[in-house]
């Protein structure tokens, strides 16, 4: 006799906290974690979606011991000693888990506090708009760069860990905007580190951000009934 609940499929766990993390950062979970993933976040932002991880993490624990236990008191196993030893066993585990999900909680409580304070004192106006180029450029920047001197040209240019090339003319604007910066301390012809900036994360995930449409209000069809009553006095 097995009590252990049929394997699933693994995905996310949603947390309590999911609503406030994307209504903070204007993107989905899921986008922030793979923004995580590409280096795109600054510190902040990455320290957020670290604690949140741990988070969806713990939720699972609870999930697989709520899950447990309700199927041990489904009616599918006989009602014996070892049933019942197995349920207090499985209450305490469940408990121990909604602790350590209470306390991780906590955590990400503590990292998300900052972000929202950060968004409520952020000026008013959008940010600067990124063109097409200067997109793909930044996107593949962050997946890993260095600029690279043409030993027999002299040329420079930036190559990314996709394989794409970045001008060294867009490099410069782009370093003079903030948005990219380079590390120095590598000689040139071995290759010198190119990484995206807070200022170019930042850019990079504002322009990525999906907009909202509007919503519209459904327009009444003649005939039909009215949504809306109006109050009887």
């Amino acid at each position: 006799m097995s009590f252990e609940p049929a394997p699933a499929t693994a995905r996310r766990a949603v947390s309590s906290l999911d609503h406030r993390i994307e209504a903070v950062t204007g993107h989905d979970v899921d986008t922030l974690w793979a923004y995580r993933d590409c280096g795109l976040l600054d510190e902040a932002h990455a320290a957020l979606v670290d604690r949140h991880r741990e988070l969806a993490e713990a939720e699972r624990g609870v999930t697989f011991y709520r899950t447990l236990l309700h199927r041990l008191s489904s009616g599918e196993f006989p009602v014996d000693g070892a049933l019942l030893l197995r349920i207090d066993r499985t209450v305490d585990q469940l408990e121990q888990a909604a602790d350590a999900r209470d306390a991780v909680e906590q955590r990400v409580l503590a990292a998300l506090e900052p972000v929202e304070d950060a968004a409520r004192t952020a000026p008013g106006g959008e940010a600067e708009t990124l063109s097409t180029p200067d997109q793909a450029a930044l996107f593949a920047i962050a997946g890993g760069a260095k600029l690279h001197e043409h030993l027999l040209t002299g040329r420079l240019s930036v190559t990314t860990a996709s394989g794409a090339r970045v001008p060294h003319a867009d490099l410069q604007r782009l370093q003079a905007a903030g948005l990219v910066e380079l590390d120095t301390s590598h000689p040139v012809h071995a290759g010198q580190p190119v990484t995206l900036t807070d200022v170019g994360r930042a850019a990079l995930a504002a322009h990525r951000r999906p907009q909202q449409a509007p919503v519209s209000k459904p327009v009444p069809v003649p005939g039909a009934w009215p949504t809306t009553r109006t109050a009887r006095r």
